[in-house]
């Protein structure tokens, strides 16, 4: 008699790394040569810069390469240090109020930037959709203030800061 390998309907065993992933919001104009105030539309899920980072980070690295810096509007986030690490690199975040709201730069290290419209994590879908197709769109050169004036998107009301 041959010997019959053990057999189990019990799913296998989960690390702790293996936590449910949820796709990224991220849209991007095609590589072609700059024009407009956007390269594309991220949509996070949460205000917290650090918790939603990582993900963009990696993703973008394709396309850009080691990303030591991000500037953000600080009345689109919560809170967040000056300095956190996605991908074995540390990167360092500059709050400004002087920056576009609704607006994240991404600083590669060789100095490329790509400038993604910022979409409210409290947007409908439809509306997100929308103003991701459209900021992502190859010919599109709206401002970030036409990009939200068109689009029902929420905005949300900066918090004083204590």
């Amino acid at each position: 008699m041959t010997p019959v390998p053990h057999q189990s309907n019990a799913p296998p065993a989960a690390n702790a790394d293996d936590r449910p992933r949820s796709p990224l919001r991220l849209r991007l104009r095609p590589q072609t040569p700059a024009t407009g105030y956007v390269d594309g539309a991220w949509w996070p899920r949460s205000h917290d810069l650090t918790t939603e980072l990582p993900a963009l980070l990696a993703v973008l690295n394709v396309r850009l390469g080691e990303i030591p810096r991000v500037n953000y509007h600080l009345s689109d986030w919560d809170a967040a240090p000056r300095r956190t690490a996605a991908e074995g690199i540390q990167v360092r975040l500059d709050g400004f109020r002087t920056r576009p709201a609704h607006t994240v730069d991404l600083i590669a290290s060789d100095r490329r930037r790509l400038t993604l419209l910022l979409v409210p994590p409290d947007t409908s879908s439809s509306a997100a959709h929308e103003a991701m197709m459209r900021a992502a769109h190859r010919d599109n050169t709206d401002t970030v203030e036409d990009l939200f004036s068109s689009i029902a998107l929420k905005t949300r009301v900066p918090q004083p800061r204590e």
